[in-house]
């Protein structure tokens, strides 16, 4: 069994005097595609956010392949290979496509730059078609695309994706889950948030399921899709 990349132990996160992550601990190991599942306001943002440094924990710890990273800013877990989609795409507007992807690589300096966007090209072929557009004139979907290529162009060992597909078109979102799928099997670590349980749970191997800031359930992927308490709460069954 690979070694955790990520170790999340006992994490509490509060807005003011508001306990939104209540004592949580979660693992991703290495090579693993994991995704965190919830309702909306379940707390899953506001864990991704304290992974990523963006929102202080009141508590517990965050372990980055062994080490503790709350003394981190994002630049740094960015130049050390853990790198966030977040919610809302968060595209440089006035940026063209092509220039959002070198922003990606931005802190990089090897040789294989030119290499990695001809690879996000070859996934998302709609972003080579149009790599000269303004990123603030394309579709919701296109900027979705973007944002998980520009972060593919950091060359990530773990990635975070925050509700990828929320918003999109069904086409979209079945883009959007191929392109996940085929780069979890191509050996990068994943760490997913959806509200779409069951798009989630069929190309993740393990999963947790959050419910007002606190995991609830946890269980390989595909013992909760056929969980009797997943259908009912998330898969309308």
């Amino acid at each position: 069994m690979a070694d955790p990349i990520l170790e999340v132990r006992e994490l509490q996160v509060a807005y003011g005097g508001i306990r939104a992550v209540k004592g949580i601990s979660l693992e991703v190991r290495s090579g693993e595609l994991v995704s965190l599942l919830g309702a909306n306001g379940a707390g899953k943002t506001t864990t991704l956010k304290a992974i990523t440094a963006l929102q202080p924990p009141a508590a517990g710890d965050i372990l980055y392949q062994g080490q503790s990273i709350r003394s981190l800013g994002p630049w740094d877990l960015a130049k050390a290979g853990l790198v966030m989609v977040p919610e809302g795409r968060g595209t440089f507007t006035r940026m063209s496509i092509e220039e959002n992807l070198l922003m990606g690589a931005y802190l990089r300096s090897d040789g294989q730059i030119g290499d990695d966007m001809r690879r996000v090209f070859s996934l998302f072929p709609r972003l080579e078609e149009r790599r000269k557009q303004l990123a603030g004139t394309m579709s919701g979907g296109e900027q979705q695309m973007l944002a998980m290529g520009r972060a593919l162009m950091a060359r990530p060992r773990l990635l975070l994706l925050d509700e990828p597909s929320m918003g999109l078109s069904p086409i979209m979102v079945d883009t959007i889950f191929r392109v996940v799928d085929t780069v979890h099997r191509e050996g990068i670590t994943i760490l997913l948030v959806e509200q779409n349980a069951s798009r989630a749970l069929s190309v993740a191997d393990r999963a947790y399921v959050m419910d007002s800031g606190e995991i609830l359930m946890q269980g390989e992927a595909e013992a909760l899709l056929n969980d009797p308490r997943v259908k009912a709460a998330y898969l309308g069954e």
